[in-house]
Formats: structure tokens, sequence, C-alpha cells
């Protein structure tokens, strides 16, 4: 299961492994979030109850009960580097094995953070044996010198745990914290966009996540404080109505790009305290929706600039996330970015719905994915045996299991 907390909603995907071997998304829930402050829980209590919520509606949408799940993690304490490892190669007639590989990483992570941090992933992206660059799997060379170019991503630890608390206390087991934008790549990018370098932006409630690739691998992440939630903010403030109603506002009319807006057309705004309700142009909404996504864009684009990787990004953009379910945002976000934009959704994985092919879905269905990846698939018999591991865990968990395996091995033999 992959469990997106967020800022503004809480997201449930639940995968399983058909009779063939191939996983599917059988189950999604969404439930509102309210104990998230950009990407950081605030509130152990609220974030439980969502999180609850939204499991259930996967586990009854799945017909399966939930146990383990991969989180993920994001927000402004999440921070990206590039590393360098250097090590002699010990194997016999100096080829290289998986030891070596393994000890060329180790070496690559052994940087210097602080104490409130903890590193997340350490994600290869390319060897260098003896000089020779750009070699993506360095076993069985012959070589003297391996050398590994890792992206390490690191992030607080009072956020991981705070996070893994909430999920334990609803009753599940965190196999893993994922970095959120990862999750999303990998459920949205395609491998000719990750080798062309592109770049990645999920737009969430409360941040705005950016992850870069260049010629197949991680090589920048970063966060922009800002997200879905400051748009709502803008038309609370602006158009004088509570926060929920300009959060209906921004789904039911919103739009970010005003030349796709007619001038003619109008909403009916609900009046506060009494007042009555008023009718305002839509194309007021869209100005004040415009220049604040049109920051977070430009926010994102300063983030990858500053360091100058924006040479890199060959491949496009890809917007994902909530935000990208904006009307207008690929056209806004090319005007900004200057380069091809395109909106992600996850690929069809199978399984009785299709509910889960929307942006907002992208990092819970990447969360599946990168923790199947991480589990392996069951083996074959075993699936068709006992059709997952629930089965097993639910047989064990009960008093009279033992007995009942008895009288199944006594009649398997006589």
């Amino acid at each position: 299961m992959g469990l997106d907390i967020g800022t503004s909603k809480t997201c449930a995907v639940i995968g399983e492994y058909n009779e063939s071997g191939t996983l599917e998304i059988t189950g999604v829930g969404v439930a509102p979030s309210t104990g998230l402050r950009k990407g950081v829980v605030v509130n152990i209590e609220a974030t439980l109850q969502s999180v609850t919520k939204a499991v259930e509606a996967a586990e009854l949408m799945s017909g399966r009960e939930a146990r383990d799940c991969f989180v993920g993690v994001a927000g402004a304490n999440v921070e990206g580097i590039n590393s360098r490892g250097v090590v002699a190669v010990t194997g016999k007639g100096r080829e290289i094995c998986q030891s070596d590989v393994d000890r060329v990483i180790e070496a690559a992570r052994a940087i210097v953070i602080p104490m409130d941090r903890e590193i997340l992933h350490v994600i290869p992206q390319t060897f260098i044996v003896d000089d020779q660059k750009g070699i993506r799997d360095p076993l069985d060379m012959i070589g003297v010198r391996l050398e590994a170019e890792v992206h390490i991503i690191t992030g607080s630890v009072t956020t991981a745990q705070n996070l893994v608390r909430c999920v334990n206390r609803a009753g599940f087991k965190a196999d893993g914290l994922i970095l959120q934008s990862l999750a999303a790549s990998r459920a949205v990018l395609t491998a000719d966009e990750k080798e062309l370098g592109c770049l990645l932006v999920d737009l969430g409630g409360g941040t705005t996540d950016v992850l870069m690739y260049s010629e197949g691998a991680p090589y920048f992440s970063a966060s922009v404080g800002a997200g879905g939630s400051q748009v709502t903010n803008d038309l609370s403030i602006i158009l004088n109505v509570p926060m929920d109603a300009a959060e209906r506002i921004k789904r039911e009319s919103g739009c970010c790009y005003l030349p796709h807006v007619e001038l003619d057309e109008s909403i009916v705004v609900p009046g506060v305290g009494g007042r009555p309700p008023q009718e305002i142009a839509k194309a007021k909404v869209a100005s004040v929706i415009q220049p604040r996504m049109e920051e977070i864009f430009r926010l994102a684009r300063e983030k990858v600039e500053q360091p100058g990787f924006w040479r890199h990004v060959k491949g496009g953009v890809v917007l994902t996330g909530g935000g990208a379910l904006m009307p207008g945002a690929a056209e806004l976000a090319y005007e900004v970015f200057g380069v091809p934009v395109r909106i992600g959704a996850p690929a069809s994985l199978g399984g009785l719905v299709d509910a889960y092919r929307n942006p907002a879905y992208s990092t819970a269905v990447g969360l599946v994915l990168l923790g199947s990846e991480r589990l392996g698939a069951p083996e074959p018999d075993a699936r068709g045996k006992a059709s997952g591991a629930e089965k097993a865990k639910a047989q064990k968990s009960r008093p009279d299991a033992p007995f009942k395996r008895l009288g199944e091995w006594l009649k398997e033999f006589f």
C-alpha cells in the first residue's frame, strides 16, 4: 500500500499481484487532511484520523485488509546532495563484483550531515571505471579503480518520526519512507524523458516539489514552500469568502490562464454572515489565481537555475499533483519555463478501477510501484496457494490456525 500524507489530502492506494504475477491497483481512498502544514505534521491526532479514513476507503474498494505501507515524505526539510565515492577493485583478476559496487556506494554516502537529519535515499547516477565515464552497470567489468556518482536525499529525523508515528498509531506498519517527488516520477515519467533530462514539478497543497532527471537518474531535488493552499488563501482574501468556499470556487470555476477564460462568463459567490450571494466575473477569479501560479512556477525554475542545472532540462517539464488539474496550468507553465510542458498522470496498471489515473494520485501510485520493486514479486506457487501474504498473516493470528493447518496436512497425506 502507498500512503501519500499531504497538506490538503491523504491518499491511500492498494496494489496486489494477480495470478499471472503482474501488479494491479485494486483500491484508492482519499480523505481531507488538516494535520499537516507545508508537508510537516503539526497535529498527530488529525493526521491519524485522516490516515485511517483514507485507508478504510481504499480497503473497502479493494476488498482486502492492508497492513504494511510505504509512506511519502516531502516538504522544505528534504534536501538533495550530489556526492562521489572512490574505491580500489579487490576482486579476483580485477573483476568488479557486487561487493565492490556496494563498497563504492557506501563510500559515496559517507558525507557529513547534521545530527537532526538522516539519509533517506542513495541513488546511483553513474559509475566511472578507470576514467571511463557514463557506465550504468559496472558488474563483471575489469578495472583497478571504481568511482560512483550518487544523489543523496536527506530529511529531518523528527519529521520522519512523526509521520511513522501517525501510521503506527493508525494500526499500520511503515515499511519505508520514500521521497514523494521520486515516487511521482516513477509513476508518470517515461524512460526517454529521464534519459533526455526533464523536470518534474509536483504541485501539492502546501509545497511544490521539484525533481530534475539527467541521463536517466535524479540529479537535483528541491522544494518550494508554496502550493494550492496559497491560491485558495488568495481567493478567500480577495473575494471575501471563507476558505472552504474559496476552495470550491477554485476547483469548480478556477483557471490559471486568462486567455482561456470567456470574458462574459460569471459565477455566484456565497455571501458571508447572512449577506446575499453576489455574482462576479470568471475573469476576476482567473486574475487572482494566475499571478500566484506563475510565482510558484518561477520559484521552481529559480531553484533549478540557481545551481546552474537548467541546461540539463532538454526533455521538457512534467506537471503532476492536484495542482496540475487546474485548467490552463500547462499553458502558463510553458510561458514561464519556455520548454514543452505536459500534465503527467499514472499509466494504466490494470485492476478494477481507473480512478487512480489522475495527477492527484501520482505519488501514492508511485509509492506502490517503488514499494513492490523493493519487496520483489512473490513466487507464483506461493501466490496461487495463499493468494497473498495477508491470508497467511490472518491465519497465523487466529487461535485455531495450528489445528486447521494440522487437519489440512492430514487430509493431504491420508
